[in-house]
């Protein structure tokens, strides 16, 4: 039955990548948000998103919060209408939709030669991160997450490895020791640190305890390694600005805890330039 499910998802799916295609990419990102505002309390709950704001303390009364949700679902659909038009990111058709703040960083990096730790969460078109660094001449591995759906993981990987970043490293024990290699080969590293995860620490986010990934933690320790936190903002809509902030180094006498609870802070504050852009319907409380 889970597989007749999948395989209608990845009809539907391709059916919609092909609209988003001959319609332009203006267009389909209107219509990818008024599609995510529509269908996307189905599949998720709203009451579930709505508690994530009040227990982080976002938003002042439930009507803010609303707005926010909202706000969410259609950047949710937005998201997926971009996906055909990542090759075009890559290439730069659509350059002048994209501004990138602290490209120094990345010339620095490039130039000496440096292997450092991007940090990021799922912010607006997230995948623009590792697309943007690897085309700057870095290189780098991305660590990603595949789909449940196993028709639609495979359409998913192709556009990561062909027009995002080549170096596609699967979440899990197998996928560590690759990061292993690949830093060990002089590669960086890119790393969404906001999903829930059923290994790792409870530690502190947004107040209350969160399973949280060590993986940066125990690389940052081991390998001794600055972390540049990245963070992309969506404006009006269809426009882009990546942000590459400074290089942090850790005091690598703090532990894996201590250093997994210095990373969430960074990453809360990335959320608090504008809730609405970061998604909230992942239970990291569970």
């Amino acid at each position: 039955m889970k597989q007749i499910k999948y395989l209608v998802e990845f009809f539907l799916i391709s059916i919609l990548f092909f609209i988003f295609r001959i319609i332009g990419y203006r267009n389909a990102s209107a219509l990818g948000e008024k599609i995510g505002i529509t269908f996307g309390p189905f599949f998720r709950n709203n009451k579930i998103i709505l508690n994530n704001l009040i227990e982080s303390k976002i938003g002042s009364n439930d009507s803010e919060r609303e707005k926010i949700i909202k706000t969410m679902w259609g950047n949710y659909g937005r998201i997926l209408a971009e996906y055909p038009y990542i090759k075009d990111f890559r290439n730069s058709k659509l350059k002048k939709y994209i501004s990138v703040s602290g490209k120094d960083i990345l010339e620095n990096l490039k130039m000496n030669n440096k292997k450092v730790l991007f940090v990021s969460g799922h912010f607006n078109n997230f995948e623009l991160m590792a697309l943007q660094i690897e085309k700057s001449g870095i290189d780098l591995a991305a660590i990603y997450r595949p789909l449940n759906n196993i028709f639609l993981n495979k359409t998913m990987e192709n556009i990561r490895k062909k027009y995002i970043c080549k170096n596609q490293v699967k979440k899990g024990k197998s996928g560590t020791r690759k990061i292993i290699e690949h830093i060990n080969n002089g590669n960086s590293v890119a790393i969404m640190i906001d999903q829930r995860v059923s290994e790792g620490k409870k530690c502190n986010f947004f107040g209350r305890k969160a399973f949280t990934t060590t993986i940066p933690a125990q690389l940052i320790k081991k390998y001794e390694i600055e972390v540049v936190p990245v963070y992309i903002e969506r404006k009006e809509g269809i426009f882009f600005n990546i942000i590459f902030n400074k290089p942090i180094l850790f005091d690598n006498k703090k532990s894996v805890e201590e250093i997994t609870e210095d990373l969430n802070i960074v990453l809360e504050k990335m959320i608090l330039n504008n809730p609405s852009q970061w998604i909230w319907s992942h239970n990291r409380w569970k």
